[in-house]
C-alpha cells in the first residue's frame, strides 16, 4: 500500500534510548525520485534543531501509531555533523553524514539505494540471500563518492515543490497536491495532480517517469503527456486507501 507523505507527516521518532523528534518534511532525489532524507523537529531536549534522518536508519514503520522506529539514537543525534535543514544538502554535506553514521553511499550503482532497492538492504548488520554487490561496484561508489563530494545531489524540499504548476504538451494540467510513497523502498511512485480549472474537482495520478522537466526558478512541472492522456490517468480520493497492485 501506498501513502501520501502528509499521511507521513507528525510521526514520532522512536530510539532506543528515548524519542527523537516528528518528521516535519522531506528531501527527495529529483532524478530518481526517492526519499533520501526526513527532516526531524527534535523538541526541547535539543532547542528543537531540526535534524536529517535517513531511511536506511528506519527499523519499523506504524502507520496506526504514527511512529517510526529507528537504529540510531539520541546521543548519535546530538553529536552528528550540522546541516543547516534550511539550506541545500551538498554532496559533501551527504558524504559526512553517512560516514558518521557508518551508512555506505546510496550512489554509484543503478539501484534506487546502491545496488538494492530498499534502504533497509544497505543499514548495517543487514543480512539477506541475495548475492552481495561485488568489491568492484563498492569500489566505484567510494570513488564517487570522492569524485562528487562538492557537487548538490539533486535533492530538493518536499515543502518547497508542493503547489508547483503542471504543464502538459498540450496546456495547464492544474498544480501539485502531494505525493504518494512506497514506505518499502521511500520511492515516490506518483505525483498527486489537482487539476484545477480546466477539469474541476479531480485529482490523478501521474507517474514520475512521465516528467520531461521540472523548472525550479519557475516553479513549473513538464509532463510528457496531453490533457486527455491525463483524464485516462488514475484518480484519487484521499478518503480512499490506494494501491496499485
Amino acid at each position: 500500500m501506498l501513502h501520501t507523505l502528509k499521511d507521513l507527516e507528525g510521526f514520532a521518532i522512536h530510539a532506543a534510548d528515548g524519542d527523537i523528534g516528528a518528521t516535519k518534511e522531506f528531501y527527495f532525489d529529483d532524478k530518481q525520485w526517492v526519499i533520501r532524507y526526513l527532516v526531524v523537529e527534535t523538541g526541547h531536549w535539543l532547542a528543537s534543531k531540526k535534524v536529517l534522518l535517513s531511511p536506511i536508519s528506519i527499523k519499523n514503520v506504524n502507520l496506526e501509531g504514527k511512529t517510526l522506529t529507528v537504529s540510531i539514537s539520541r546521543e548519535q543525534v546530538k553529536n552528528s555533523p550540522d546541516i543547516d535543514t534550511q539550506k541545500s544538502v551538498s554532496r559533501q554535506h551527504e558524504v559526512d553524514y553517512l560516514g558518521y553514521y557508518g551508512y555506505p553511499p546510496y550512489w554509484g550503482n543503478t539501484g534506487l539505494w546502491g545496488g538494492y532497492s530498499s534502504p533497509y538492504m544497505i543499514a548495517p548488520g543487514y543480512s539477506s540471500v541475495a548475492p552481495q554487490p561485488d568489491e568492484g561496484i563498492d569500489m566505484f561508489a567510494d570513488a564517487d563518492a570522492i569524485r562528487h563530494r562538492n557537487q548538490d545531489r539533486h535533492l530538493r524540499s518536499s515543502l518547497a515543490v508542493m503547489g508547483y504548476h503542471l504543464e502538459a504538451t498540450d496546456g495547464d494540467l492544474g498544480h501539485l497536491q502531494g505525493m504518494l510513497i512506497d514506505t518499502d523502498t521511500w520511492a515516490i511512485r506518483y505525483l498527486i495532480i489537482n487539476t484545477s480549472n480546466w477539469w474541476l474537482g479531480h485529482q490523478v495520478l501521474i507517474a514520475p517517469n512521465s516528467i520531461k522537466e521540472v523548472s525550479w526558478g519557475t516553479s513549473k512541472i513538464y509532463v510528457d503527456m496531453t490533457q486527455q492522456q491525463v483524464k485516462g490517468a488514475p484518480l484519487f480520493d484521499p478518503a480512499i486507501p490506494f494501491n496499485d497492485e
